[in-house]
């Protein structure tokens, strides 16, 4: 049967609309959890997945900010490569460094309303301090993963978006052990990280 091409058009168009999604964009589901101390939430955890072909959107650049003599977040989680923004915004000079595993630097004296960056270029763990304010820390923790995320201070994390599957789960919290294991994440998988 012959259509004209106006209408051939349309055909296709509604045949498109009423296609489904692509299995990438179809198979992503939100995956909650609880991360637990001794029987009690434990916030600060951080948590990501590996394995399965593990991509995610990158989301804007994180922040570690310095606000009334305290960094915050206390606990930032990214992944390897990504460039993190410390800006003072407080009311005095301040002097950011990480000397202890990790990435090592040195931020040097920096003024109210200045904005320093850091790549973290490799895995692990910085200790995140200022040479002014011996009070301040701070833990920026570099994951192989653009799958993770840090808990709350009722012990809760979220992981968005993550596609359909098997994978390997991490936990890291300050003065505790990693933690791994297998989760298979689909509609409705929760997750819960404990600690003895």
């Amino acid at each position: 049967m012959w259509l004209p091409a106006v209408a051939l058009t349309w055909f296709s168009a509604l045949w498109a609309g009423l296609s489904p999604l692509p299995p990438a964009q179809a198979a992503r589901v939100g995956l909650t959890g609880t991360a637990i101390v001794d029987a009690k939430p434990a916030p600060g955890v951080v948590v990501w997945l590996e394995g399965n072909g593990v991509s995610a959107a990158h989301a804007e650049t994180p922040v570690l900010d310095q606000r009334n003599l305290t960094f915050s977040p206390r606990v930032l989680a990214v992944e390897m490569g990504t460039t993190v923004e410390f800006p003072n915004n407080d009311r005095v000079f301040h002097n950011v460094f990480s000397f202890r595993d990790g990435r090592r630097f040195d931020l040097g004296l920096y003024p109210v309303g200045a904005v320093k960056r850091v790549t973290f270029d490799r895995p692990g763990v910085s200790r995140i301090f200022c040479n002014i304010h011996p009070q301040m820390a701070a833990y920026v923790v570099v994951v192989s993963s653009p799958i993770h995320g840090v808990s709350n201070d009722d012990g809760s994390f979220a992981l968005p978006e993550v596609p359909v599957g098997t994978y390997t789960y991490r936990a890291w919290r300050a003065g505790g052990t990693e933690l791994e294991g297998t989760i298979r994440v689909q509609p409705g998988a929760t997750l819960e990280i404990q600690w003895p």
